[in-house]
C-alpha cells in the first residue's frame, strides 16, 4: 500500500517536479464532450475534462481503470480508448493556494466515446456535470483554457 504524504509533502512535490496525470475527452453518442465544474485549485471554477493523477508505483493501464471508475461509474480499458497525445498544463496555483508555488501537469490525454451518457461521480472536486457541444465549449469563457486545447488541431 502507498502511503500518502501530507499536504505539505505533496507542496514540496509539486514544487519540484512536474505531476503525471490522464485526461478523458468523452464523448457520447451524439458526439457532445463531458466537462465538470472543478472546485478546488488548479483549474478552480472552470468547465475541465473528468481525469487524475497517476500514482507512484501505478501502471498506466491501472490508472486508466481506476480514473474511469471514479470519474465515469465504470472502470475501461485503455485500448477502448484513443490516445490523442502528451500535453502540459502549466498553472500558477496549486491545490493548497500557497502563493509562488505553480503546479505543471504532464498529461495524457485519451479519447472515449461512450454509446450511452454517463455522468461522473460527483466528488470533492466537482459541483455540476454536463454535456458540450464542442462549438459551444470553444466558445465558452467558463471553460478552461487547458481543456479547449485538446480541440485545437494546431496544439500538438
Amino acid at each position: 500500500m502507498t502511503q500518502r504524504l501530507s499536504d505539505q509533502d505533496f507542496l514540496a512535490v509539486i514544487d519540484a517536479t512536474p505531476l503525471i496525470s490522464i485526461d478523458l475527452v468523452v464523448r457520447n453518442h451524439e458526439g457532445r464532450i463531458l466537462l465538470g465544474y472543478r472546485d478546488n485549485k488548479p483549474a478552480q471554477h472552470y468547465w475541465f475534462v473528468p481525469g487524475g493523477r497517476v500514482r507512484k508505483n501505478e501502471r498506466l493501464a491501472q490508472a486508466f481503470a481506476r480514473l474511469t471508475q471514479v470519474e465515469l461509474n465504470q472502470p475501461f480499458r485503455v485500448d477502448q480508448a484513443n490516445f490523442l497525445g502528451p500535453y502540459e498544463h502549466l498553472y500558477e496555483d496549486n491545490f493548497l493556494g500557497q502563493s509562488a508555488v505553480g503546479t505543471h501537469y504532464v498529461v495524457l490525454a485519451y479519447e472515449l466515446r461512450l454509446a450511452a451518457d454517463q455522468h461522473c461521480a460527483l466528488d470533492d472536486q466537482h459541483s455540476e456535470q454536463r454535456w458540450w457541444a464542442e462549438e459551444e465549449l470553444l466558445a465558452s469563457e467558463v471553460v478552461h483554457p487547458n481543456t479547449k486545447a485538446y480541440f485545437d488541431r494546431s496544439y500538438c
